[in-house]
């Protein structure tokens, strides 16, 4: 019989250890016959990113790397593909960029004991040049990449290009020795080569324009001796994004764009031609926050795997349709391969099973469930399964959103009583809540706190129309989908209206920074390395990849000042609706501390309560042990103590 308890003194088995051992995520997965590679962060190691291959015919899990190499770049402080296989006759197999000088190594993984090398040169400076998304070039004696380089002292000195890194090594002692293929663009992504050698295509675009707005699709010839010819724009455009592409034949390529408003999947010949293979009002790409991710993947004979809206499907170009993949996982990431005889492997997630390697075969409906489970795993007798619902917004356009209700099989709440409940808000804010396992959401949940996660207008997976609702609005839209999903909540009887809190970060912590101080729905607020200064962000205050992202969210400026002032957090402090609880990286480039400690410094002159908790060694976003254990228990004793209940952490 479950025991009668208030709301938020529930005795769970969800540990923050459980946040610990489900963060380990696995990315940046590849296959060949035999064995299946990919990535894995290490949180008990300091964050360290390991990189891992299964040997498919024992089973058996190893490193491909000994510690304390750790798998990562920083190109655009995000990262992005940060290794490549190269050709089974290669005397070096594996590329991959080295987080610690971020500079690019080969190795021979199948020895006793891989001995990586050097192929670039050492930074006079630590970081200032950075690799990532490699690729074998043709000739079989370069790996291709994406060359970033900080040339100044201001967070915006940055410049990039893609270049050809000779795998002899030589580029060591002469930087000269690595060839530019392009540099047409202040952003480059994915130089690839044709499979005859005889053309290279790649990704541009330029500031103000996030990749997602618009790009363009470039293909120039090759003279085989290294020369690049000139360039011409095959797809894309200030209004149409080209997210993903990959040669299609030596005369055309198949690239993820969004002509009509969704990104579909086309095959574009060096003519020019264009056909969409299945056209559908459905989103089977993303935003390219990383550069490398992989969106769809061939079939063969006409089919090939999507990532749609983050369901696993496949595209048949025969029949011009797109049809989901029953693999029991809901939420695959845009980061999948393809094998021979119709097997899809990538990384995906439900709701009570985290980020996992999984290999999925189209043609059996057969899966295997590939990388290890953590060492500790939560209970999913208390892990809860989101119900997805969608609240009515402004002029008739639904706001989806997954609602968690309280969840513990040991527990109920007295009669009457209506829980408390969190407004999780996602980052990006292109991004997107997911039905996938969130330890922390569980945390929440199986203490009797409900959590509800908002795809608020500007979330990708629902077209431009939905995205472009944030451009000029935001922390307006977004604030007021949010506001409207928690009063909303309310009303139906599912929350408390006076224990209402709102939790975000990155982006989501600057929505959730500014419905604290334009609202009154928020009892407190969790802000988690958020972005809350806008004029400081765009006066040089954030990295070079977002310094110009503003101008589309807010407005440009000098013209919009007025509004970037009335939508501070930081101006607006003196509004606070109710405690702030700031959790902030002191090494955060992204969102940087001062702007946490300039709305810690405001609440304070208006002697409104703030907690601030600073973590030295974190960036943008959480990777140790240490740090994640003790944001989301800090995080649980500040909604008790603004809730009213004994929380049992």
């Amino acid at each position: 019989m479950p025991e009668n308890a208030p709301y938020g003194t529930w005795v769970s088995a969800v540990t923050s250890d459980d946040a610990v051992a489900t963060s380990s995520l696995p990315q940046w997965v590849e296959a060949e016959e035999g064995h299946v590679w990919w990535t894995q962060r290490r949180p008990e190691e300091d964050g360290r990113v390991a990189l891992l291959r299964l040997r498919e015919d024992t089973g058996r899990v190893e490193e491909a790397l000994p510690a304390p190499w750790s798998v990562r770049n920083r190109v655009h402080e995000y990262g992005g593909r940060p290794w490549c296989l190269l050709p089974p006759d290669a005397a070096s197999r594996l590329v991959f960029t080295e987080w610690s000088d971020q500079r690019l190594y080969a190795a021979s993984p199948g020895a006793a004991a891989p001995d990586p090398v050097p192929l670039t040169p050492r930074a006079e400076l630590p970081h200032t040049t950075r690799y990532a998304d490699p690729v074998a070039g043709p000739g079989g004696d370069e790996v291709w990449c994406v060359r970033e380089t900080v040339y100044g002292g201001r967070r915006t000195d940055v410049s990039r290009d893609a270049v050809a890194v000779p795998l002899s090594g030589e580029a060591v002692g002469d930087p000269s020795r690595q060839r530019v293929l392009a540099d047409n663009h202040h952003f480059l992504s994915s130089p690839r080569p044709s499979p005859d050698g005889r053309h290279l295509a790649w990704l541009g675009w330029d500031h103000p324009a996030m990749p997602w707005d618009g790009t363009l699709l470039y293909v120039a010839p090759l003279d085989g001796a290294g020369g690049v010819g000139p360039a011409r724009v095959l797809a894309g455009g200030p209004c149409e994004a080209v997210c993903q592409f990959a040669w299609d034949g030596p005369d055309s390529l198949l690239a993820l764009s969004d002509p009509d408003g969704w990104w579909n999947l086309y095959r574009i010949g060096l003519d020019r031609t264009r056909r969409n293979l299945a056209p559908c009002a459905e989103e089977l790409g993303g935003p390219l926050w990383q550069l490398g991710s992989r969106w769809f993947s061939p079939l063969g004979a006409g089919r090939y795997a999507v990532v749609r809206s983050g369901r696993l499907a496949v595209l048949d170009e025969g029949t011009s349709t797109v049809r989901d993949l029953d693999t029991a996982f809901p939420s695959w990431e845009p980061d999948i391969t393809t094998r021979r005889g119709g097997e899809v492997i990538g990384v995906a997630a439900s709701p009570r099973q985290r980020h996992t390697v999984v290999r999925a075969d189209t043609r059996s409906r057969c899966r295997a469930e590939l990388s290890r489970p953590p060492r500790r795993s939560p209970d999913p007798a208390y892990l809860p399964v989101p119900h997805e619902r969608r609240f009515a917004g402004p002029e008739g356009e639904p706001v989806p959103a997954l609602v968690y209700p309280p969840h513990n099989p040991e527990y109920r709440a007295p009669a009457g009583e209506l829980p408390p409940f969190l407004v999780h808000v996602h980052g990006g804010p292109t991004g997107r809540a997911a039905p996938e396992l969130r330890a922390d959401i569980a945390y929440f949940t199986s203490r009797g706190i409900g959590v509800v996660a908002v795809n608020h207008g500007g979330s990708t997976g629902y077209g431009r129309r939905f995205r472009n609702r944030l451009r000029g609005q935001w922390g307006v839209v977004d604030v007021a989908d949010c506001a409207r999903v928690a009063r909303a909540l309310a009303r139906e009887g599912t929350a408390d209206l006076r224990r209402i809190a709102i939790r975000g970060g990155s982006s989501g912590g600057w929505t959730a920074a500014v419905a604290l101080t334009s609202t009154d729905v928020f009892r407190c607020g969790t802000l988690m390395f958020p972005l809350l200064d806008p004029l400081a962000a765009a006066a040089g205050g954030t990295h070079d990849f977002e310094s110009r992202y503003l101008d589309s969210l807010i407005g440009p400026l000098p013209e919009c000042r007025d509004r970037y002032v009335e939508r501070s957090p930081v101006t607006n402090a003196r509004r606070a609706a109710g405690p702030v609880l700031l959790l902030q990286g002191e090494k955060d480039e992204i969102c940087p501390p001062e702007h946490a400690r300039r709305l810690r410094a405001a609440l304070d002159e208006h002697g409104l309560p703030c907690v601030y908790r600073a973590f030295p060694e974190e960036g943008h976003g959480f990777r140790k042990a240490d740090s994640i254990r003790e944001a989301l228990e800090a995080e649980l004793s500040f909604y008790a103590q603004q809730f009213g209940f004994d929380a049992a952490v």
